[in-house]
């Protein structure tokens, strides 16, 4: 099940609550699947909410921009590739199974020297800069 909120499409839990779905049989808890159908790098796609927060899946590649979020932290869960985020003071490695909180005001810059999956938790009323690994979310 799926709804639209300002233009793109967030996973809704199916009519019966056992659990989170993408389209109308597609498991959410399925990360594989769910990261096979993102296309591009570098938007992100809402796979949930928890309480004020968005859930998201993205792809990485290459290299952003250097940016920063005034307003609020950022947490990079790697789940597959390596992800270095780069800080003006250095640099941090990121591998499966572990996770960065970038925090409010930090400039820095995410490099993916090779396809990696990262879940995102951001909150669901951030308005992003321009420059944003994060910024508008794409539709699924």
């Amino acid at each position: 099940m799926t709804a639209d909120r300002g233009g793109s499409r967030v996973l809704t839990l199916p009519t019966d609550k056992t659990r989170p779905m993408i389209g109308e049989t597609e498991p959410l808890n399925c990360l594989a699947s769910a990261f096979a159908r993102i296309p591009d790098q570098w938007h992100p796609r809402i796979a949930g909410q928890v309480n004020d927060f968005h859930v998201k899946l993205v792809k990485l590649a290459g290299e952003f921009v250097w940016h920063a979020h005034e307003q609020e932290d950022e947490l990079f869960l790697v789940l597959q590739g390596c992800l270095r985020m780069r800080f003006r003071d250095g640099e941090a490695v990121v591998r499966p199974g572990e996770f960065v909180i970038v925090p409010r005001g930090v400039e820095h810059c995410p490099v993916a020297d090779e396809d990696t999956h990262v879940l995102l938790l951001e909150l669901s009323s951030r308005h992003s800069p321009t420059g944003s690994p994060s910024g508008p979310t794409a539709p699924w």
